[in-house]
């Protein structure tokens, strides 16, 4: 049972440094570029801000 739960630590450590290492920049990337570029999208179809 020791060997099991040291191999589930190892697993839940490894899991955890994906997570905040890799995918969660990445997420963030992803979010602040396509707001970005939805943001430009619209505004070349409706112009920039204060254009009315």
């Amino acid at each position: 049972m020791g060997a099991n739960t040291a191999e589930e630590k190892s697993l839940e450590l490894k899991i955890f440094i994906f997570l905040t290492v890799f995918l969660a920049p990445l997420l963030a990337i992803l979010l602040v570029s396509g707001l970005g570029f939805a943001i430009w999208i619209s505004q070349m179809l409706i112009g920039p801000p204060g254009a009315a």
